[in-house]
């Protein structure tokens, strides 16, 4: 009787077994939406960290060449008080990064810990730690995050009035946004890595830990986070811009980052306060919107293609 099995079904013994972190990069490699869109944040991380060292350019310095459109001599133009906003969209997106990276750590430190140590002791305590999560969910989010920023505002108001320098001013006034960020950021990341601590701690492996002799902390460390370590990377993608969103729609609204610091949101709202009947100011709009919508995308696709390489069952069901 003739072996009918392919050639190619036959695998080499001397071939080395690919890894599942192996196969999860050449899934990621595959996909070049998210490929172009990483290629790209790396390339605006650069460019905004090398930008300030290379450039003679202030973005809080003031001119006589009020509105001037894009040319050669601003190619973003200017604004309302002559700045060069070419200087002030690389700054404000420096910025806008900055918080979201900040909001995202802090979803990872919270979220991670809550929702391990809820998954993993179970029970009453289970019970209690996400009845609070449930709690906060129930709140509007950003009806929440505004009440927070402006009650925490007034207590930095306060405390300038008795003497706070503007510089001490300047790093509360970050403190509080992020703060505010912070207490809804992480809510989701808290119930997803519970779910997954869940399904975990049910395993033979962690069964076996246990026998051993192994604490509940290094079965959590050494055991169970590793296997969520993927699905915390993902969602944290996918936080930076939901953040960044959320810190711009603040600073429209004057609750954010303040003049004469700018952000993406803080530029679009200043740019939306010039827009006339008689003239529009387009570029003060244009270049501040599109770098933000080229951010929120590229992260976004980013975190799309993360999530399809890791778990690509996710990728296949959509």
């Amino acid at each position: 009787m003739h072996d009918l099995t392919p050639p190619s079904a036959i695998r080499n013994p001397q071939s080395p077994i690919e890894s599942p972190g192996r196969r999860a990069w050449q899934r990621f490699r595959q996909n070049r939406l998210a490929v172009g869109c990483g290629l790209f944040l790396f390339l605006l991380v650069a460019l905004l960290l090398v930008w300030p060292l290379t450039s003679s350019a202030n973005p809080n310095a003031l001119s006589d060449a009020q509105f001037q459109s894009p040319g050669k001599s601003y190619w973003f133009g200017t604004d309302v008080h002559g700045r060069d906003l070419l200087a002030r969209v690389f700054y404000g997106a420096r910025i806008s990064l900055l918080i979201g990276i900040v909001g995202a750590s802090v979803s990872l430190i919270i979220g991670v810990l809550w929702g391990a140590i809820a998954g993993y002791t179970g029970g009453r305590t289970d019970s209690v730690m996400m009845r609070f999560v449930d709690i906060l969910y129930a709140l509007p989010s950003i009806v929440f995050v505004i009440v927070l920023i402006t009650t925490l505002n007034g207590v930095l108001e306060k405390m300038q009035s008795k003497g706070l320098s503007a510089e001490g001013a300047r790093v509360g006034q970050f403190i509080c946004l992020f703060a505010g960020l912070g207490a809804v950021s992480w809510l989701t990341m808290a119930r997803i890595v519970r779910g997954q601590v869940l399904s975990l701690r049910a395993r033979q492996f962690i069964d076996a830990s246990r026998a051993l002799g192994a604490s509940h902390g290094r079965i959590l460390l050494r055991h169970i986070l590793p296997n969520v370590f993927g699905v915390i990377i993902v969602y944290l993608t996918l936080t930076v811009p939901s953040i960044i969103l959320y810190e711009s729609f603040l600073s429209f609204l004057g609750l954010g980052i303040r003049p004469p610091q700018a952000s993406l949101g803080s530029l679009i709202a200043e740019g939306a306060m010039h827009i006339n009947p008689i003239r529009i100011y387009w570029w003060l709009i244009a270049f501040p919107g599109g770098m933000l919508i080229m951010t929120l995308l590229a992260l976004n696709f980013l975190g799309d293609g993360l999530r399809d390489a890791l778990d690509p069952r996710a990728g296949k069901s959509r």
